[in-house]
């Protein structure tokens, strides 16, 4: 009989309470429409592991981070894929991203900066309720990473009642 993995996919603060940490988390929490800590948390983990990998890479070749950019291309492309990093970014600029670059790239971020809702939090409605579309397939993931390639591909469903403009819950212009 084969049990669940009960492993954690991110890492909890070290200090339980720091005003300032709590405060910064709270306003990340609300801009990004967030709906827990744990996803702040997520991504911060996230953004752990690339930093980790780059490091791994550079310390590989011994500093030269020419060779060590050669032997993560495949690494640096995933990024790039996913519009964590610019086309012309290499390993230190890994080292340099913040979580609000992996936030920005989460399908609820995109989706509410192409228009796909009136807020943050709408926008994960949307999702979470199956109006939303990338590249015609419907996703519920509001955490699912988005493409840049597929960034201009996110509208409504065709079946969603709210494919409709005259829809009372879609924005001007939507």
């Amino acid at each position: 009989m084969a049990l669940g993995n009960n492993t954690k996919f991110y890492e909890t603060p070290n200090h339980p309470f720091q005003g300032e940490r709590i405060a910064a988390e709270g306003d990340l929490l609300s801009r990004y429409g967030l709906k827990n800590k744990e996803e702040l948390w997520r991504a911060q983990s996230e953004l752990r592991d690339y930093r980790r990998e780059a490091r791994r890479l550079i310390g590989d070749a011994q500093g030269d981070t020419g060779s060590a950019a050669d032997a993560g291309e495949e690494f640096l492309a995933r990024l790039r894929r996913i519009g964590v990093l610019d086309d012309g970014d290499g390993l230190d600029d890994v080292l340099s991203l913040d979580e609000t670059d992996i936030l920005e790239r989460r399908l609820q971020t995109v989706a509410y900066r192409n228009g796909i809702g009136n807020t943050p939090k709408q926008a994960r409605q949307f999702i979470v309720h199956g109006h939303v579309t990338v590249n015609g397939a419907r996703v519920g993931a509001p955490s699912a990473k988005v493409n840049v390639a597929d960034e201009d591909h996110i509208e409504f469903d065709e079946t969603s009642p709210l494919a409709d403009e005259l829809h009372p819950e879609r924005a001007e212009g939507q």
